[in-house]
């Protein structure tokens, strides 16, 4: 009987051990959801009527490109009055500055009111260009356009977001883990990330929040992978493994 008692717990201890639970005591894993690295939603700072519409749904656009453009006739009008205005006013200006700096035959008043005059016309030249240049929706960055509702000849108004653009050749995985396990990853650290379906990719840890939510007890982390291929869609649920 007392041998029973004394090897039954100690072969319990070695099977344990042979398990090699011990070798995967340190392993963390963190359920989380995947998102595009950057996700923006474009409007036009003032109301108008689409003209053109240079891009649809599903379209790649680059950095700089322009998606649609509102009427401008009455803005490019304006361009072209303001620069005759300021072109003619900056050469009443460097001509009298020429006359006050050669002969004196001019004041420093009439000097100061000819300057100021082409100064004027040069901001309000500049304003005119912004305006004009308010038409047209130009894509921040490169990425893929997933929503666009609106037709030429749609009525806008200003600052209402209608065109949704999507970077998604990078991805991030984004988690909560409580306080103690946070305080264990480090930035830039190598993790595995194993998607909805089956497909793992590899990442880096990329933030750890500073704080903890004192309601949940829980810290964010994010961490980044590639997508270059575009295999991978984000918004799908994941798991992280950090060793």
């Amino acid at each position: 009987m007392l041998s029973t008692k004394f090897f039954g717990p100690t072969i319990l201890f070695v099977s344990i051990f042979a398990l090699g639970i011990p070798a995967h005591a340190d392993t963390i894993q963190v359920t989380g959801i995947t998102e595009p690295y950057n996700r923006v939603d474009l409007g036009f700072p003032d109301a108008g009527i689409i003209h053109v519409e240079n891009f649809q749904e599903g379209d790649s656009v680059k950095k700089g490109d322009v998606i649609l453009e509102l009427d401008k006739n009455l803005e490019a009008i304006e361009v072209t009055r303001t620069e005759a205005i300021m072109t003619q006013n900056k050469t009443v200006y460097e001509s009298t500055l020429q006359l006050f700096q050669s002969t004196k035959s001019v004041s420093q008043e009439d000097l100061d009111k000819s300057a100021a005059e082409y100064h004027v016309a040069a901001a309000q030249y500049q304003t005119a260009v912004q305006q004009l240049a308010n038409r047209q929706l130009i894509a921040p960055f490169s990425g893929t356009i997933t929503e666009m509702p609106y037709k030429p000849g749609a009525v806008v108004a200003p600052y209402v977001p209608f065109v949704q653009l999507v970077d998604s050749s990078r991805c991030y995985f984004r988690g909560n883990v409580d306080g103690i396990t946070a305080s264990k990853l480090q930035l830039d650290e190598s993790v595995q990330i194993q998607l909805q379906g089956g497909e793992t990719v590899s990442g880096k840890i990329c933030y750890i929040s500073p704080i903890v939510d004192p309601a949940s007890g829980l810290a964010r982390i994010k961490a980044i992978f590639d997508n270059t291929d575009g295999k991978i869609r984000p918004g799908v649920s994941a798991t992280l493994t950090a060793n």
